[in-house]
This record gives C-alpha cells, structure tokens and sequence, in this order.
C-alpha cells in the first residue's frame, strides 16, 4: 500500500480521508509526494470517470522503490531508451516536453501520393530526436499506464477509461510550445442522452481546424478505435467508433498504410475481440470534410494491451489471468529486428523478470543485442523464449 504527502498530511492510499482530500488538492494542483523512498518521488493528481486518483508523473516510474506499485520498468529495455533526452525531455516540474517528426501545418497539396505517410520502419530505427506517430501513440498508451494489467482489472477498461488514461497523460505534455492537448482530439464515448453536450464539445475541439480558405492550414492529432475501412469514390474512408463524420484518406496514404501495417490488419481482423487504433493528424476543409495527412495503427487486445504478433498474444494471455501486474514493452521507433521487452514483471520477487521473445528469424545480430541489454541491467531478471527452439518456457 503505498502512502502519500499532500501539504502537510501524510495518508495511506486506502484512507477514506484521502480520498476526500483529492478533489481540493486537484482544484489547488497541489502535488502529492510517494513516501515509497527516503527521498519523496513527485505525483500528480488526475480525474478519471468522475474520480480523483494519484498517478506517477512521465518518466518517473524507475525513481519509486520496486516494491511499489507506481514503479515501473527501465526504459532502456524499450524503444522509449534512445528517445530521452532527445525527443522527450522532462523537466523540474515533471513535464515531458516532446519532439515531433511530423507536421501539425498543411502548407500545399502532397508533392507526391503518399509522401506524407509514416516513414517505414528501417527509416526511423535511428531516429531518436524526433517522436514518429507511431512513437507518440506509443508513448501516450505508455504514460497513460495502459500497457500494464492484472486480472483484478477485467472488465473494467472499456474506450472511457482509456480516453480518459489519454487525456490525462497528455496533459503532462508539451509540445511546439504549447499542452498537448489543446493539439489533441479523442473521441468522447458517445451515450445517446448526452449526444447534444458530446456534439458541443467535440465542435468546440476541432472549431480550431476548420478552414476558412486558402493558405496554411493547421492540423490536430486524433487517437480513436477504428470501427472499419470502406472505399470512397477517391481513397478511402476510416470509420471511427463515437465519431459521426469519416477520416478521408487518399490513393497514395492509404497504399503506404497497407504496406507498412500489414500486420497489424491481419491480426486485428484476425478476432473480433481485437481493438485497431489509429494516430493521425487531420484538418477539416472549408466543406467540413475531415481528410487525413499522415497516420500509423496499433493493435491491441481485448483488455487494450499493445502486441505484435501472436507470439506476443499467446504470452499476454497467460499473464491476463494472474494477480500480479504485468507491464507490455514498446517499440516507439525502433524496428522489429532489434530485441525489445516483451513483457515486464515489476512485482516477482526477489528480482523483477524482464521477458523477451527471440523470432525464428533472429540471427546472431540480434542475439547480441539481446546480451547487451541484459548485461546491462543485472537487477533485472531475463526470461527468454526462442521461439525457434519450441514451446514457451515456464513462466516464472
């Protein structure tokens, strides 16, 4: 259980007193400090489904003890290593200010179909000044605390939740000089009796990127579950779920979607439990047509967790059903032949298991690597499946 200090009172998590606390602590933006370490690690309170709750603020995870339950794994196991101190950086304050490989302008037509799509994978593998969107989804499912669970939790994350989870990490954020989420849109949960105050405030969101005639137009980003794809006269349309109006994509983006992300539609159409998100940054013409510029997808499972192939899936599924937390790795901008955390196990003592999956197709390259990250974090216990040489080990 952990236990906070706000101003001058220090509480237990559980404490009723606490939790009668937060809203005024939220109104004032007092911090609250995690008494898990001598020396105190700064929170932030958040508002998620009409609760106030205590969450760890970016990157802060590796500074609470491991026995905590705001601890998190190191970021060096994950994509997100290289992208500190480049394109994220975070300061005193605890805001992540972020670096963006893409564009949030529309300045002329595309040069060429398709050129403004997201970059292939061995194009960004060393690209580490710079967020992919790929990498910016990454890292708000990340900070959102989206990429970890425990059985305890099934059933209680649904598109709410993870909007919520969303927005509140993003409020964390900076970028281009201003909050994240004055450049963020995500689709409110849409309930038939409160469709004329979603309405409002979803016009009141995007009223910043309706054009009103020629010139630079500015763009937002979305983060939205895909419902599904149709053809359009021209391109194509994304069906968004809780949105009334398509995304419109042209001949040439959506070429370069199909090819990059083949993976991720054939396991999303795989099971119709699966979730398909999408990032992308779109503006609204003067007509009030929303068109798409650039886009990346992720998949993700019926309990919202990230994975990459059914390897993946098959180890996700037999942590959902235990007790203790797991944590799912991210690639953000590194591609797929270079070894990531599969899995994390915070909470196995008395060291926590860093899980990696070798593919069949790895070569010694990749072995290698593989032996780099482990060496380098020897309080972190390897678990390794080698997919080449059978079934997948005991868990630990």
């Amino acid at each position: 259980m952990r236990t906070f200090r706000i101003g001058d009172r220090t509480l237990d998590e559980n404490s009723p007193e606490l939790e009668a606390l937060l809203p005024h602590a939220y109104v004032q933006r007092l911090r609250p400090l995690c008494m898990c370490k001598e020396r105190p690690v700064s929170m932030y309170i958040a508002r998620l489904e009409g609760q106030h709750v205590v969450k760890r603020m970016p990157l802060s995870g590796r500074d609470h003890d491991p026995s905590c339950p705001s601890y998190e794994p190191p970021y060096e196991l994950s994509g997100l290593g290289p992208l500190i101190g480049n394109a994220i950086q975070v300061d005193a304050s605890g805001q992540a200010d972020l670096k963006l490989d893409f564009s949030l302008t529309k300045r002329g037509p595309r040069s060429s179909p398709g050129a403004h799509s997201e970059p292939s994978e061995p194009g960004i593998r060393s690209e580490a000044k710079k967020l992919s969107l790929r990498a910016m989804l990454h890292y708000l499912w990340a900070a959102g605390e989206l990429t970890e669970w425990r059985s305890t939790w099934a059933g209680k994350r649904g598109w709410g939740r993870v909007r919520n989870s969303i927005l509140n990490a993003a409020s964390q954020m900076t970028a281009r000089g201003g909050p994240l989420n004055d450049m963020l849109f995500v689709p409110e949960a849409f309930h038939p009796e409160a469709k004329d105050g979603i309405a409002a405030r979803r016009a009141a969101a995007l009223k910043g990127i309706q054009a009103t005639g020629p010139g630079p137009r500015k763009l937002m980003l979305i983060v939205a579950e895909v419902k599904e794809f149709s053809a359009a006269r021209e391109g194509h349309k994304i069906i968004v779920r809780h949105l009334p109006f398509p995304l419109m994509v042209d001949d040439g983006a959506w070429r370069g979607l199909t090819a990059r992300c083949e993976a991720e539609l054939e396991l999303w159409r795989s099971k119709e439990a699966f979730h398909l998100i999408v990032i992308a940054t779109f503006g609204i013409s003067t007509a009030g047509i929303a068109s798409v510029e650039e886009l990346a997808l992720m998949v993700v499972n019926e309990h919202w967790i990230p994975f990459e192939n059914i390897d993946e899936l098959r180890l996700l599924e037999k942590l959902s059903v235990l007790r203790r937390k797991s944590v799912k790795g991210l690639r953000f901008n590194l591609s797929r032949d270079q070894p990531i955390v599969s899995v994390t196990l915070p909470e196995q003592k008395p060291a926590p298991v860093a899980m990696f999956i070798v593919p069949a197709t790895a070569g010694d390259d990749y072995e290698h690597a593989l032996a780099d990250m482990t060496d380098a974090r020897p309080e972190i216990t390897p678990w390794v499946w080698r997919v080449a040489d059978g079934e997948m080990p005991r868990l630990p």
